[in-house]
């Protein structure tokens, strides 16, 4: 191997000076030769784009045999730096040494063509090498920095809340249950599941802290196999006191808009490649920047079900109040009624959560979703019931056992106040950004039902 000093092709990127020697590393694209010139494609992941490296392929294939690399291999390259600015690259290497630091074989399926996103869910350990897979995940790096620095500018303490619990949060059976021992037993003493949600953990440290959030895994035992299910996915969940629907609506809509504004500037380059190969009409980065300077709609689950009745649409799943808003309700509603992001509020109280703020008609509860097209659902919040009374009813209502939230509502006895708060799903979100259909393509090793490859 090379020895000596060598940079990465990000920080030549930013700072290419011509005639300089520079030394890289990372792995071959492409490696294409004819006549006595050949070129690499090398990328090191230190940013989206390559660098393109030329080399003599006369007379036994240039340095150290430069025409034999493999696409897979990982290298290392020394040479001259040239300015290109009449090509597509902004320079590119003049290659005068080459070591090959890990060899690549024939079997190497990520070979230089276009495969499906199914072909490539077969492999998601070599998958992160093709462009589309770099391009996820530095978005997927560049929005979860994003939100933490939402959260922590607006004053938010981060709180990491159990990802083994006591609570089904959202009362619908779809938990995993953990068992200890070596798979038996009792090991907790008492009945224990993954985390559906983070909520009910940070509700007690919203009352102390006044804003919290929390960023972390949470898990669904839900047998869907649709494309934005999955059985492991990441939650932002906030929680704020002091705090009623309408604010908690605020900063739903200031997160969004703040997280679409930093990662269109700090993975531009990804995000035009993902509106340039995934957006039929090339249009994804416009229509974002258009969400991020416009205002969101709201309109109330009563107003919605009438806007549906009377679309003309025939919806696979029936139209009436009282009934939960499918998928192709949630997009009608977004993308035609509304023409962008719209809050839906105040549904009816069988079809939301426990917690949920009973409002002074005793039918619906205050609780909004976040509407986006292409996706439909992208945030869900509500009012937390913050009266001990109404609250204890409620859980009557529905035969939940008190002892297991006594000391949820404890919290309403000591120091109550009005809290709101609402969960984003880190997938849901990048599908939205990227235009990527499925879920499975925006998580680094997808789990869903049937389905877990390592």
């Amino acid at each position: 191997m090379i020895r000596g000093k060598y940079v990465t092709i990000a920080e030549l990127r930013s700072r290419p000076v011509g005639g300089e020697r520079v030394r890289v590393r990372g792995w071959v694209r492409t490696n294409r030769y004819g006549g006595r010139v050949g070129f690499i494609t090398l990328n090191d992941g230190s940013c989206f784009s390559g660098c393109q490296i030329v080399y003599d392929a006369e007379s036994g294939g240039g340095p150290r045999g430069m025409s034999k690399l493999q696409t897979g291999c990982a290298i290392e390259v020394a040479g001259e730096l040239v300015l290109t600015p009449d090509a597509k690259q902004p320079f590119e290497i003049r290659a005068d040494e080459a070591s090959l630091i890990g060899d690549c074989d024939g079997d190497y399926p990520m070979q230089k063509k276009r495969h499906t996103l199914e072909f490539l869910r077969e492999s998601p350990h070599l998958r992160v090498r093709t462009n589309t897979f770099l391009a996820m995940f530095r978005v997927r790096s560049a929005l979860s920095a994003a939100i933490h620095g939402f959260f922590r500018d607006n004053g938010f303490i981060y709180v990491t809340t159990p990802i083994i619990t006591g609570n089904d949060a959202e009362g619908a059976g779809e938990a995993f249950g953990v068992s200890g021992g070596g798979g038996g037993g009792d090991f907790f003493g008492r009945g224990a599941f993954l985390t559906v949600s983070g909520q009910l953990h940070a509700e007690p440290f919203a009352l102390a802290f006044d804003k919290v959030y929390t960023f972390g895994p949470t898990f669904r035992a839900e047998n869907s196999n649709t494309t934005v299910h999955a059985s492991e996915f990441w939650m932002i969940e906030p929680e704020m006191a002091f705090c009623d629907l309408e604010d908690d609506m605020e900063v739903m809509e200031s997160m969004i808009k703040h997280c679409i504004r930093a990662v269109l500037a700090d993975a531009r380059e990804e995000m035009d490649f993902f509106s340039a190969f995934y957006d039929p009409d090339d249009a994804l980065v416009g229509r974002l920047t258009s969400v991020a300077d416009s205002p969101f709609g709201r309109l109330t689950y009563t107003e919605s079900i009438e806007l549906l009745k009377k679309s003309g649409r025939k919806f696979q799943f029936p139209v009436e109040w009282g009934a939960d808003l499918k998928t192709e309700h949630e997009r009608y509603l977004c993308e035609e009624a509304a023409g962008g992001p719209v809050f839906i509020t105040d549904y009816p109280k069988e079809i939301k959560a426990f917690y949920m703020r009973l409002n002074d008609d005793g039918k619906t509860v205050a609780a909004c979703d976040l509407l986006v097209p292409g996706v439909g659902e992208l945030i869900g919040g509500s009012q937390r019931e913050e009266r001990a009374d109404v609250l204890s009813a409620r859980i009557d209502e529905l035969g939940i056992p008190r002892d297991s939230l006594r000391w949820y509502s404890d919290l309403r006895r000591f120091g109550t106040a009005p809290h709101s708060g609402f969960g984003v799903g880190l997938e849901r979100f990048l599908l939205y950004l990227t235009g990527i259909g499925n879920i499975r393509d925006v998580i680094p090793y997808p789990r869903t039902p049937g389905t877990m490859l390592f």
